[in-house]
C-alpha cells in the first residue's frame, strides 16, 4: 500500500474507505461491515465516517467492521458544524466514540464551516487531544480563504488535512486550494472520487479503461491517486467493488491518458467557488 505523510510525520494509506451512505438501512449493515473488513484485509486501513452519516448509523457499521482490529485502522470521523462549539464538539466526539466502540479517533474533522467561531472548535480539538480522545484534527469543505484564516488562529497550524469534493468533474480546487495545501504540506482528502457513479459512463473514461484493461472507476481513482498529496476515500459496499478500488493502485496512467483526461475534463483557469455534495 502506498502511503502519504501527514504534517505530524505519521503515514497513512493514500487509498482508504468512505462510509457516506452506509448505516441507513439495518438490513444492509452486515454487508457494509463485511465490505469494510475486506478493505482492511487489502490494506485500505484508513476509514472515514461522520456523525451525520445515517444519523450515526455509519459509525455503528464501522464499529462492527473494526471489532478486534482497532489497532490496524486509521479512524476518521467528523463533527457537524451545529455541534462545533467547545462543549458541543467534546460531547459529539464522546457520542461518536461510543457508537464506534473505541476510546480514540485518529483524526477528527469539522464537517464544514458553520456559525460557531473557529476558535471554539479549535479549543475543543486541543482539549480532546490532551485527553487522548483524538490524535489529530482537521477540516472538511474549507475553501482557500477559510484555510488561510484558520492558519492565523492559535493552534490553527496543526490542521492535518482538508477533506473536499474532488474528482475529474470537480477540479475547481486545483486553481488555488490545492496549491495552498501543498505549500503548507497538508494533504487533501478527496471524497466522492467517482462522483457517486455519475462519471462512469463518460466516453473518455471508458476509452482509457478499455485500452488499459481496467474499469472506468479504476481510471477515475488512478487519476486522483496520480495527484500528489491526495488521499482518496471511495465507498464500496460490494466485495467486487472493494477489490476493484484496491486494484486502481496498480493502474499507472500514461502521459497520453492524462492528456486525454485533461481534454475531457479541463483544469480550471480561474477561481471557482468551492463545491460540496
Amino acid at each position: 500500500m502506498q502511503v502519504l505523510t501527514l504534517p505530524s510525520g505519521e503515514t497513512v494509506p493514500v487509498l482508504g474507505q468512505g462510509t457516506w451512505g452506509m448505516g441507513e438501512q439495518a438490513r444492509r449493515a452486515a454487508d457494509e461491515a463485511t465490505a469494510l473488513r475486506l478493505g482492511l484485509d487489502l490494506g485500505m486501513t484508513l476509514i472515514d465516517t461522520a456523525e451525520m452519516y445515517g444519523d450515526g448509523g455509519a459509525e455503528e457499521v464501522v464499529a462492527d467492521a473494526i471489532a478486534g482490529r482497532r489497532s490496524e485502522v486509521f479512524l476518521v470521523s467528523k463533527v457537524l458544524p451545529e455541534n462545533a462549539s467547545r462543549r458541543g464538539t467534546i460531547d459529539a466526539c464522546e457520542r461518536s466514540l461510543k457508537r464506534i466502540g473505541t476510546d480514540r479517533l485518529d483524526l477528527y474533522l469539522l464537517h464544514w464551516r458553520g456559525s460557531v467561531p473557529l476558535t471554539e472548535t479549535l479549543e475543543a480539538f486541543t482539549e480532546l487531544i490532551e485527553t487522548g480522545k483524538i490524535r489529530y484534527w482537521g477540516v472538511s469543505n474549507f475553501d482557500t480563504n477559510d484555510m488561510a484564516e484558520l492558519a492565523t488562529l492559535p493552534g490553527g497550524a496543526a490542521c492535518a488535512t482538508n477533506q473536499v469534493l474532488y474528482n475529474l468533474s470537480r477540479r475547481g480546487i486545483e486553481f488555488d486550494l490545492v496549491p495552498w495545501c501543498r505549500d503548507h504540506h497538508m494533504p487533501v482528502m478527496a471524497y466522492s472520487p467517482v462522483e457517486q457513479g455519475r462519471l462512469l459512463d463518460h466516453p473518455a473514461l471508458k476509452a482509457i479503461a478499455t485500452a488499459r484493461g481496467a474499469t472506468p472507476a479504476q481510471v477515475a481513482l488512478a487519476w486522483l491517486l496520480h495527484q500528489s498529496g491526495t488521499i482518496v476515500i471511495p465507498k464500496a459496499t460490494n466485495p467486487s467493488h472493494v477489490r476493484e478500488n484496491r486494484a486502481a493502485l496498480d493502474l499507472k496512467l500514461a502521459a497520453e491518458d492524462l492528456a486525454a483526461l485533461d481534454k475531457a475534463f479541463p483544469p480550471p483557469t480561474r477561481k471557482r467557488a468551492l463545491e460540496m455534495l
